[in-house]
């Protein structure tokens, strides 16, 4: 029996990969459509909705709280499970690596602590819920995320742009990989506690193994230089975005790892993409060089 998954925020990034994950593992995919549908009545049917919805910024106390809401009262309503994409937001500037699903909550930030609220109505809401949180993100195409918006802008010219410390560990996923073990956990999601909180450990690199890794797949030298932040301290009064951007900066100093070892124990065969493969697919093709195999597997971490 063919099984049915409504996509929230289906155009997005994460909403965009999980829906092709979804189709090639066989699913009926209902992309829900917020100017047409109402989501009670898209709900109904619904295995499992994956709440990919993600306001701007600025918007996010006045628009989380009440979405996150609505969604938990269609779930509740249809039967259905809730899968969200969870960040490393929540916990905080000062918590020791690496961060897992056991890691506490102790972000003091406005952005942490809305997520933290955010997934706290999750667990007390008895909606089965599986939150699976995973780092920055890698993507097949332009998605206006920090990779490919600021990152490798200047990659033609050789230049690859850090916005933080480039000799920490920085946690990384690579969409399509995140996406397809969305839809693996989809799929065992019965024999899963009620709420489950999965870290995806992804990719550990430093911003100096993400130049090194573009010089691999470009074929030529690829200098790192940091970003300077003092254009968005200067257009902080005027521009929210800013504001917000200035809040998150930390992580980019911060060294942090995510904890793999309850999705290892739950998908002990799943294999993602290497570091190499997925950067060669999250660049403009005409920058690539050689023969990179996107498609071919290899043992996770690597």
């Amino acid at each position: 029996m063919t099984q049915t998954v409504l996509i929230l925020g289906a155009s997005g990034r994460f909403g965009r990969n999980a829906a092709i994950a979804f189709r090639r593992a066989g699913w009926a995919v209902v992309a829900f459509d917020r100017k047409r549908d109402d989501l009670h009545s898209a709900a109904r049917g619904a295995d499992v909705i994956v709440n990919a919805w993600n306001p701007p910024y600025p918007d996010w106390a006045r628009q989380v709280p009440g979405l996150h809401a609505h969604v938990i009262e269609a779930a509740k309503a249809a039967g259905a499970t809730v899968i969200v994409p969870g960040n490393v937001y929540v916990f905080g500037a000062q918590t020791p690596e690496p961060w897992g699903p056991d890691t506490p909550h102790r972000a003091t930030n406005p952005l942490g602590r809305i997520r933290i609220e955010m997934e706290a109505a999750y667990r007390a809401s008895g909606v089965r819920t599986i939150i699976l949180r995973a780092g920055d993100y890698l993507d097949t195409e332009a998605s206006g995320n920090w990779f490919d918006q600021i990152m490798i802008k200047p990659l033609e010219r050789g230049r690859f742009t850090y916005p933080g410390n480039p000799d920490i560990a920085h946690a990384w996923a690579f969409l399509p990989d995140l996406t397809r073990a969305t839809v693996e956990l989809a799929e065992r999601r019965e024999a899963l506690p009620i709420f489950c909180d999965v870290t995806y450990a992804g990719y550990t690199a430093s911003g100096r193994d993400i130049a090194q890794a573009l010089t691999e797949v470009t074929g030529r030298p690829v200098t790192l230089k940091q970003m300077s932040w003092l254009p968005l301290h200067l257009a902080r009064p005027f521009w929210p975005l800013a504001g917000c951007l200035l809040e998150m900066r930390y992580l980019w100093n911060t060294p942090h790892r995510l904890d793999g070892a309850v999705f290892d124990a739950l998908l002990p065969e799943f294999r993602q993409t290497s570091l190499i493969q997925a950067v060669a697919q999250a660049i403009p093709p005409g920058l690539r060089q050689g023969d990179i195999h996107p498609d071919q597997p290899v043992a996770a971490g690597v």
